[in-house]
């Protein structure tokens, strides 16, 4: 339990250790996703588009257009086009990397277009699926290789294979709560006592001591 907190909090690190401009983007987006995902226990369910909406006819906004735009969405022609997006999300998700977060993002985005068509369950039901097949296929494809610590090419190890897959699904499954969490994060910050640092002396510092301690 303990390596896992550890490995959560190393997610979390990398999640919010990015431009400026990616984090404001990322929250934007967090805060668009988690008010989706909360809209689903009101009765009817809020669509993606709902969420805008709602915020710009507060604001006096005309929303037609983006009530058009659902209604398009929610065409049965166009059914089959939201369900491959929703397949391309997960994929998204799946391409995710501590050096790569936007493929998060931009899974998301995926997702929840789809479901502007599709539906909140069946857009996330295909979007998991697709990330899980994905990492599936590719720890059956690493099950067969025997792998030597001097091999110099390129290889799929199943320990990395599942270890890259949970990285790609926490940080994904971190997007929708990455805003609030920094809010809370924040506000929590001048009430938490932290460990004093351990002072390690450099070598320099410590071999300069076992210089001076010289006997007379």
């Amino acid at each position: 339990m303990r390596t896992l907190r550890r490995e959560l909090a190393r997610i979390w690190a990398c999640v919010t250790d990015r431009p400026r401009w990616q984090l404001v983007v990322a929250c934007v987006i967090s805060v668009w996703t988690m008010a989706w995902v909360l809209g689903q226990a009101v009765a009817p369910p809020m669509t993606p588009l709902e969420v805008p909406m709602a915020l710009l006819d507060w604001a006096g906004v005309p929303v037609g257009w983006l009530d058009g735009a659902g209604h398009w969405a929610r065409a049965d022609s166009r059914w089959w086009v939201f369900a491959v997006l929703a397949v391309g999300g997960g994929l998204l998700w799946a391409a995710t990397t501590e050096r790569a977060q936007l493929t998060a993002l931009y899974g998301w985005l995926a997702v929840m277009a789809a479901a502007e068509g599709i539906g909140y369950h069946p857009a996330i039901y295909r979007a998991i699926v697709a990330m899980a097949g994905f990492i599936l296929v590719l720890w059956l494809l690493s099950l067969p290789g025997k792998v030597s610590v001097m091999t110099n090419r390129i290889t799929l190890v199943p320990r990395d294979v599942l270890r890259a897959g949970a990285t790609a699904a926490a940080m994904a499954a971190m997007v929708p709560v990455l805003a609030v969490g920094l809010v809370v994060i924040r506000l929590l910050r001048p009430y938490v006592t932290r460990p004093p640092k351990a002072v390690v002396p450099r070598a320099r510092e410590a071999q300069d001591n076992s210089k001076s301690l010289v006997r007379d």
